[in-house]
């Protein structure tokens, strides 16, 4: 047993709703509209399944939906290596919450948890099969992952291997390529290199460059205001110097009278100490300072030429240095050309890796697809279908993909004579939904969840067909927990429990209830899906007895 306890609030036309399931086989019935894949709809959501605010029971603020599952070591140690409690033997509770904005919030076991980790959860445990299983059926790759889980084929291998050759094919690509475009880069680079290398920029050498040809060009005007300034501090009548030095004397000779003034000549004594430098270093500099035109000129070429390789290249000329260098380090790794050799070498053997990985799963799908189509041949003759065949058709691939190297198709041909076609393209629903349904039954076998839930996949089907489909589902609830939805009597019969949904209508609103029908209550719904009178002596006959039969051993 897996689905043991399902609690809804206020969910799509359910109010309340809290109700243990069983182990085997458990039919869901009622009227049309009553509400029955609410039910599947809610567990779901409740296992990761996209809601929004619709789901909302009219006049509820939030809905809210509980399910209480076995669990098992495997689900065990995938909840203790994602930080949820769990306890060997207890149950697992799942939660989802779904408020008025469309906001949505999941626990495992009372801690937060992401959808991600509600699907892990599900996907183990729970295995539903929809109405219309048939149209993901029809998909390429929903019927290869079928071939392989029935072949215990996993990809995940393969995927790796694939994605390891397809990164080093994509690298080799790149390298021819690049090499391609080597030359060519190259002499551009070359090229540039070598205009520059006519000006040889130094790293530190624009700033000082500037500098020297600024203070060159203004020699005159920083000579005359070197001699201005020495004048001023010491030729001129009065200078600088001699002014000082009339403070200093009528200052000293009062000193002994007003104490205060001492300070006062030692600051001015040192001031004129400093004049006397600052009046050396102007002389000195005047005397010494060339104009040097010679210098100026080279100078100016220096600076010129700096200026049109900047101008040129559209940078600043403190930038030229790098740029070379920028040049210089391009053309080094494009001269430095990959080693296509080992390269080569490297895609030859990951495709080898994957070829061989590929080839272990084809021969494991070819094993697989003669029995699966048998299985499933045979179960379409209980289903209406006499004649009918299906076959699961392995086609090679021109190269390998991430899944390996072949292509599978269902086949189906529904009728003696008829040439098989691609699933999707069968015309009947009814057999659609037939072939969908021996499918499932079939594949569900080989499948690891213990709970299966099948969404009226019993549609369009009917009388004895029916009644074998009902068998079918008695003898998958022998070994597994199996729910199913559906509208006929022959099915329910065959339940070991029948869960009835109906339809009760308030002052305001109309909500669904839900109840375990058995003894009478099960008669008399089993009546009622047979389209009978279920106040009529036959038709209540004719379910109980319906309903012995199908508890006879099979």
């Amino acid at each position: 047993m897996s689905l043991r306890r399902i609690a809804l609030k206020d969910f799509v036309i359910v109010q309340s709703l809290d109700i243990e399931l069983s182990n085997g086989f458990t039919a869901l019935t009622g009227e049309t509209g009553a509400g029955k894949s609410i039910l599947i709809d809610a567990v779901q959501i409740a296992l990761g399944q996209r809601a929004d605010a619709s789901v909302i029971r009219h006049g509820g603020e939030r809905c809210d939906i509980a399910l209480e599952l076995d669990s098992n070591a495997s689900v065990d140690a995938w909840l203790g290596d994602n930080g949820f409690d769990c306890n060997d033997g207890e149950p697992i509770l799942l939660r989802r919450q779904i408020d008025a904005q469309g906001r949505s919030r999941a626990w495992i076991n009372a801690s937060p948890a992401t959808m991600t980790q509600l699907r892990a959860v599900g996907d183990a445990l729970v295995d539903i099969h929809g109405q219309h299983a048939w149209q993901t059926l029809s998909r390429a790759a929903a019927q290869r992952e079928l071939l392989d889980a029935y072949a215990g084929i996993d990809t995940a291998d393969i995927a790796n291997a694939w994605q390891q050759w397809s990164d080093s094919v994509q690298a080799l690509d790149e390298a021819r390529a690049r090499q391609a475009r080597v030359a060519q880069d190259s002499e551009r680079l070359e090229w540039q290199i070598n205009e520059l290398a006519k000006l040889a920029p130094g790293a530190d050498e624009w700033p000082t460059l500037n500098e020297d040809h600024t203070r060159l060009s203004h020699a005159q005007a920083l000579i005359d205001a070197a001699q201005l300034a020495g004048n001023a501090l010491d030729d001129d009548s009065p200078s600088a110097a001699q002014l000082l030095n009339t403070a200093i004397t009528a200052l000293s000779k009062q000193a002994h009278i007003e104490p205060r003034f001492t300070p006062i000549v030692d600051v001015l004594n040192q001031a004129q100490a400093l004049v006397d430098d600052a009046t050396h270093s102007l002389h000195t500099y005047a005397r010494h300072t060339d104009l040097d035109p010679q210098r100026l000129s080279e100078l100016d070429e220096r600076v010129a030429l700096w200026l049109s390789h900047a101008r040129r290249l559209r940078c600043l000329p403190e930038d030229l240095p790098a740029l070379v260098q920028a040049w210089q380090a391009e053309l080094d790794q494009l001269n430095a050309t990959s080693d296509l050799e080992a390269m080569q070498q490297t895609v030859a053997k990951h495709l080898a890796t994957l070829t061989k990985l590929c080839k272990a799963a084809s021969t494991k799908r070819q094993q697989a697809a003669k029995p699966l189509s048998k299985e499933i041949t045979q179960a379409m003759q209980t289903l209406g279908m006499q004649g009918g065949v299906f076959e699961v058709a392995l086609t090679a691939l021109d190269q390998p993909h991430s899944h390996g190297s072949d292509q599978v198709e269902f086949l189906v041909a529904g009728h003696p004579g008829v040439p098989a076609r691609a699933l999707g393209k069968v015309a009947s629903g009814g057999e659609l939904s037939r072939i969908a349904l021996a499918i499932a039954v079939c594949t569900s076998r080989v499948g690891t969840a213990p709970t299966l839930i099948f969404d009226e996949v019993d549609s369009g089907i009917g009388g004895q067909v029916a009644q074998t489909v009902g068998a079918l589902m008695q003898r998958l609830g022998q070994d597994r927990q199996v729910l199913t939805v559906t509208h006929l009597a022959q099915v329910a019969a065959s339940a070991t429990a029948q869960l009835v949904v109906s339809k009760a209508r308030t002052s305001d609103t109309t909500i669904s209830q839900l109840s375990l029908a058995s003894g009478d209550a099960r008669v008399i719904e089993i009546a009622r899906m047979l389209g009978g009178d279920t106040s009529s002596t036959t038709s209540l006959a004719h379910a109980r007895e319906m309903l012995q039969t199908a508890a006879q051993p099979q």
